[in-house]
């Protein structure tokens, strides 16, 4: 098995990134330690975490933009008036918060709301995609440094 995962791994490692990121309770960090504990080049193994990742958050994002009337106000029962509250916050301070989707529990429903809100697919992907790489980066070093 552990054979088939190293051989394997890129592919595998760039499924489970995206599969984390999406709303399921997935993590990828372990498998990209151990890729390069089997000596996979840390530029390859970031590369390929960072942009699975970075894509199964651009899913969610795209489930909040197309459903976010249904998710307003079905699922999340949320009236006009709170929802232009929100909207107001959001819009002054809450993209900033993509930053942080890289965080267990909280990442993805940071994604989902961005959609929500239609933030704008550029500074989205800037701020999304910058956590993500951050993360990635900060575990692969540390485990390089651990390893010497």
């Amino acid at each position: 098995m552990q054979d088939h995962l190293i051989n394997n791994g890129l592919p595998a490692l760039f499924l489970l990134s995206f599969l984390a990121s999406t709303l399921l309770p997935l993590g990828s960090e372990w498998l990209l330690v151990i890729l390069i504990i089997h000596g996979r080049s840390v530029e390859s193994v970031v590369t390929v975490a960072t942009i699975g990742n970075y894509l199964g958050a651009c899913t969610t994002y795209l489930i909040g933009l197309w459903g976010s009337q249904f998710l307003i106000t079905k699922i999340l029962r949320i009236d006009e008036k709170n929802m232009a509250r929100a909207h107001t916050l959001y819009g002054k301070y809450g993209c900033w918060s993509l930053l942080l989707s890289w965080l267990p529990v909280v990442g993805d429903p940071l994604c989902l709301v961005g959609g929500i809100f239609k933030v704008r697919f550029f500074r989205y992907s800037v701020l999304v995609f910058s956590g993500k790489l951050a993360r990635y980066i900060a575990v692969a070093l540390l485990t390089s440094m651990s390893l010497h």
